[in-house]
């Protein structure tokens, strides 16, 4: 039995300590800074998760923020990171004030990012590393989880497929098996960049997978296309894949991982729905960006559009329209807040 601490009670975070105590592991939980009102809450309803829909098992043990530094106290095997993106500061901070001796326990990361550094695109591992060695710490191992597992799926026990990356493919392994249950199908690979890469952008192509509906035929009525964009969104699907091994590559990952879990796979599921589709459905309708957010997604984080904000004029920099039709096509109307329009003569 190993001790593994999730730092961020949101939907995936708690998610994933399901696996983890189905495998008998002592199974921890802990809040941000900001969710103690949501703990409590938790709480004084049985533990049901209001994202999930479910209640968390009671032998996930809980705690709020305040109880940080007594549950880092005692020896941990691995820690997981449920947060978003903009709280890898925020968790650099925290961690780096229990390490010992300027080492951390390994590190498994749930988030997906991908921003921009000194003009150079970072993976958010690679940003955490920067971040603990500049605080100190300079033994410290991350793993990183893509692919297709929406987390109320994995929370209902549905069978989910993900793949453990890691550069030292011993660690993504040991934490696979770590992890590994009869609904919860990990496997492993030591191309980090290459899944890390997938996972970010993955959500920018599922805003344009998403579009298909609205932009499948600029004749047929609302009726027909209702019942047959999916010609379409195949064709854009396949775009897609081709323009992330492009991308990947780019940034020294392997080509074939984008047609693995963490690439193709965890596009047909985000594409399927989710908020970067549902945006994307907006954007195609004949919405900008700005108005769609407004008026339909106020208040929802869509992760792609954020990433085509921060990534945006770095693609533009690297690439032209015959090399990226699909992905700037995407970035350039949300970044410029302009009508989307695909230029299919510039596709392979």
């Amino acid at each position: 039995m190993s001790k593994i601490v999730i730092i961020g009670a949101g939907a995936m975070g708690s998610a994933f300590a399901f696996p983890c105590v189905d495998n008998n592991h002592d199974t921890n939980i802990i809040g941000t800074h900001l969710e103690d009102e949501f703990i409590n809450s938790l709480k004084k309803n049985k533990n049901l998760h209001p994202s999930l829909g479910i209640n968390i098992p009671e032998g996930i043990k809980i705690f709020k923020f305040d109880e940080f530094n007594d549950l880092f106290k005692s020896s941990i095997d691995l820690i997981v990171l449920g947060i978003s993106s903009k709280g890898i500061e925020w968790v650099s901070e925290q961690l780096s004030s229990i390490a010992k001796d300027k080492k951390l326990p390994n590190i498994l990361m749930l988030t997906k990012g991908l921003s921009i550094y000194e003009n150079r695109y970072e993976l958010l591992v690679d940003k955490l590393k920067r971040l603990f060695t500049s605080k100190g710490i300079t033994k410290v191992n991350i793993s990183a989880v893509g692919g297709p597992c929406l987390a109320a799926g994995l929370a209902n026990r549905i069978h989910s497929s993900v793949v453990i990356a890691n550069e030292e493919i011993k660690t993504a392994k040991e934490i696979a098996n770590m992890v590994n249950t009869n609904y919860y199908h990990t496997s492993y690979s030591d191309d980090l960049k290459g899944v890390e890469v997938s996972a970010a952008i993955k959500n920018i192509f599922s805003m344009a997978v998403g579009a298909a509906k609205g932009l499948c035929s600029k004749n047929a009525s609302k009726e027909i296309r209702e019942k047959n964009y999916l010609n379409t969104a195949s064709a854009l699907i396949k775009q897609s894949v081709y323009e992330m091994e492009i991308f990947v590559e780019h940034l020294k990952g392997k080509k074939e991982t984008v047609k693995g879990l963490a690439g193709l796979g965890d596009l047909y599921v985000s594409s399927g729905g989710g908020r970067n589709a549902k945006m994307g459905s907006y954007i195609g309708e004949g919405l900008t960006f700005s108005e769609a957010k407004k008026t339909k997604m106020e208040k929802i984080t869509v992760e792609g559009a954020d990433l085509a904000k921060e990534i945006g004029k770095k693609v533009n920099e690297d690439f032209d329209e015959k090399k990226l039709p699909l992905m700037l096509a995407m970035i350039n109307a949300i970044v410029d807040n302009k009508k989307l329009e695909f230029n299919w003569e510039a596709f392979r």
